[in-house]
């Protein structure tokens, strides 16, 4: 699609506009409501000091890295450095990088950090988090009521509002008409904003020797490049927090000017999908600056990030959909593999259960994908978490555990299907079945290896 776009546009670039622009509001209000901004001076500024303190430590701590993501069977290095916290047990996936969390302390769990520093750092990134939990309920809110009530009258907003008050004035009509909300519908905006985790980003762009340039609309060097967010519950909103350090950065540069955007000012890029006949838009983060992705918007849109002079860091918070990311579903799925070992009470030695066809299948793509989607995954990049924390070591040793008697259980397997006394069709369905799975275990392996 990509090349497709850019073979279309030839030498040309596409339109896009700043809130700098007279046509900016009418745009964003038809193409892009549903990216709400919100100004730093809307936050407490305890919360900032916080947070911001957060941040510089786990810089301080070496606690940022970048990560090697797979992408058409290619490693690349990411040019910002991350790092991952929420819930205990919560992992994020993407392009085929698993990042697993620095727990934030949460009740209940018992957590070793490194340092009091980095505990803190880590309780201020939690504090954040039910912030903008509560904003981003707010702004969903206000939205449904919002929109019912532009149809009724089309004069709410004026052409001339302030684009940064948006957040605000949608609240107002939120709080005058929240009792009318069903008790569903607000159960679904909080599970659509209850983040369980924020993906951390920082990066200096004065020390990186090269940056891609915006490829459709001419809007200077990229951070991150277009994309959708992977990895999310459907339609829930993604909340991001800005923190440039300004004034630590040469303010002049040689580079010629994008039209429309000042180079040394970070900003957020946003353009519909795969469409060029909507001008995108590019909206300025100044320190300490919040913008929330409501609803679909990152699935309708794409978005990039348009680096400035100065080192930024953000905190991009998530619903992920855990539905195959946690510690507890993965240890639910060891659990079903290993209720087809038994032991003899008297020789105490083990055998399978069963050898029906699907038994066989289940185990064996379990044990895959235990060792390739958990173990391989964390191994590889993994001992840099013990710069914060050592949570993830016991259960990485309890899942080695249970890899190791599905190893077992393999090697039973391949005994079994050699006895001669088995039917021969039923041998045969269970060789063809079992020989597919131990096939792509090999070709991961040696992927793995490579990587």
């Amino acid at each position: 699609q990509k090349k497709k776009l850019l073979e279309e546009l030839g030498e040309n670039k596409l339109p896009y506009v700043t809130p700098a622009d007279a046509d900016f509001h009418q745009l964003w209000k038809t193409k892009y409501s549903k990216l709400i901004f919100g100004t730093s001076d809307m936050i407490p500024e305890e919360l900032h000091q916080m947070v911001q303190e957060g941040f510089l430590t786990l810089r301080k701590h070496d606690c940022f890295f970048q990560d090697l993501v797979r992408i058409k069977e290619r490693d690349f290095l990411t040019p910002v450095s991350r790092i991952l916290i929420g819930n205990p047990g919560c992992t994020y996936k993407y392009l085929n990088t698993r990042l697993f969390t620095v727990p934030w302390p949460t009740e209940g769990y018992d957590i070793n950090y490194c340092s009091p520093e980095i505990r803190d750092a880590c309780k201020a990134l939690i504090r954040l988090n039910d912030y903008l939990h509560v904003e981003a309920v707010k702004a969903l809110q206000g939205q449904n009521l919002f929109e019912t009530k532009e149809i009724k009258d089309t004069g709410v907003i004026d052409s001339e509002h302030n684009f940064a008050t948006s957040l605000t004035e949608k609240e107002s009509v939120s709080k005058d008409q929240s009792s009318c909300e069903p008790e569903d519908d607000y159960r679904s905006l909080k599970n659509r904003t209850s983040y369980n985790l924020t993906l951390l980003n920082y990066m200096d762009p004065l020390q990186m020797l090269y940056l891609k340039q915006e490829p459709y609309f001419g809007m200077g060097n990229m951070a991150v490049s277009w994309h959708h967010d992977e990895n999310l519950v459907e339609r829930s909103t993604v909340a991001v927090y800005s923190y440039s350090c300004e004034g630590s950065a040469v303010e002049e540069s040689n580079e010629p000017k994008p039209k429309g955007r000042d180079p040394a000012v970070w900003h957020v890029g946003l353009k519909v999908a795969w469409d060029i006949e909507t001008p995108g838009v590019a909206i300025p983060l100044h320190q300490g600056d919040f913008y929330l992705m409501l609803d679909d918007l990152n699935m309708t849109h794409q978005h990039c990030v348009l680096a400035g002079f100065s080192p930024r860091f953000s905190s991009t918070h998530r619903v992920a959909d855990c539905s195959r990311g946690t510690l507890e579903y993965i240890f639910g799925r060891c659990e079903l593999a290993l209720q087809n070992l038994q032991t003899d009470s008297e020789s105490k030695a083990l055998s399978l259960k069963s050898l029906e066809i699907a038994v066989v299948k289940q185990v064996e793509e379990i044990h895959n994908e235990v060792e390739f989607e958990w173990l391989r995954q964390f191994w590889f990049q993994g001992k840099r978490y013990l710069k914060c924390t050592d949570w993830w070591l016991k259960p990485m040793a309890k899942l080695e555990e249970f890899w190791r008697k599905m190893e077992i259980m393999t090697r039973l397997l391949l005994s079994e299907v050699r006895k001669k006394e088995q039917i021969k069709e039923q041998r045969n369905e269970t060789i063809n079945c079992f020989l597919l799975v131990l096939a792509e275990r090999q070709r991961l392996r040696k992927e793995w290896t490579a990587r």
